[in-house]
């Protein structure tokens, strides 16, 4: 037993390795920014005290929808990876996992998040098949479209009817102002990160973002910032939100024009860190909604 043990163990170990890299387990950017907006949506819908069952339900949801979109993204890009300087390396563009390894973990992924939407009630149900469906959709749709920012806005923006639903069992204009700031500001973060490879995406044939904004990139990112900041003015205004959020808002204004000024060369690392420091964005909006609740018991 221990010969076999000792064959083994390292090359099971190293396995898991891959399979975690292939859940981008070791790059938790995509969590982050998944997992502020779905706070600010709990908070909002809690009114400062989410459900702390809710809470643990949602966080988990988080990191397993991201993981399996990562996991599905790679296996259908999987022709295109080993063609791409960033993605090379990618575990099953470089062959450490094969693609049925891959869908084998998407659908245990999948298990795992279908038993954590049996724990919310019927309308927050309803909205997790509409999730899983824009989750699936969006690695297909970069083929086809040009907007593939939008789908996946919208993927990661649906934690936010998700919440209130799960919360109130309804869906009200509060929850659909936090979908849009969501959607909208996934565009913005997204369209930096393409702008990484937008020249290996023209090459192979991927759509984004972009390649569609063309020179206008950074003018049209200006101005869905623009919009954004708006769409968080309305979500303080319809929600009674005091200074301390607003304050949040400001700040994050001002981080939106440190994100310009890192992309204005549009130079790949650049770019990417633009697109690494928006994580800062979600954090510091999720700081003030909690600062105007602790002191607006």
């Amino acid at each position: 037993m221990k010969f076999v043990v000792g064959n083994f163990a390292p090359d099971i170990v190293s396995q898991l390795r891959n399979y975690a890299k292939l859940m981008r387990l070791d790059r938790p950017i995509g969590t982050w920014l998944l997992l502020w907006p779905t706070l600010w949506a709990l908070w909002l819908a809690g009114e400062g005290h989410p459900d702390p069952g809710l809470f643990v339900v949602f966080v988990l949801g988080v990191v397993v929808m991201r993981s399996a979109g990562c996991v599905l993204n790679d296996y259908v890009d999987r022709d295109i990876d080993p063609y791409v300087e960033r993605t090379r390396t990618r575990p099953i563009a470089s062959g450490a996992v094969l693609p049925m390894e891959a869908l084998t973990l998407f659908a245990a992924l999948g298990f795992v998040a279908v038993g954590l939407a049996t724990m919310l009630n019927r309308p927050a149900q309803l909205l997790a098949i509409v999730a899983a469906a824009l989750t699936i959709a969006y690695p297909f749709f970069k083929r086809f479209v040009s907007i593939p920012q939008f789908i996946l806005g919208a993927a990661f923006g649906w934690t936010a009817p998700m919440a209130f639903a799960a919360h109130t069992g309804g869906t009200p204009q509060l929850a659909w102002l936090v979908f849009g700031a969501i959607l909208v500001w996934a565009v913005i973060y997204d369209t930096f990160y393409a702008m990484v490879d937008r020249d290996d995406d023209r090459k192979v044939g991927v759509k984004s973002t972009a390649l569609l904004f063309g020179d206008m990139d950074l003018f049209v990112i200006a101005g869905l910032q623009l919009v954004m900041i708006l769409a968080l003015v309305l979500i303080g205004l319809r929600a009674e939100l005091g200074p301390w959020y607003y304050g949040a808002v400001a700040v994050s204004a001002g981080l939106m024009l440190y994100h310009l000024w890192l992309a204005r060369d549009r130079q790949p690392a650049g770019c990417f860190e633009a697109f690494l420091h928006n994580r800062h964005i979600g954090m510091v909006v999720f700081i003030g909604i909690v600062l105007h609740y602790a002191f607006n018991p």
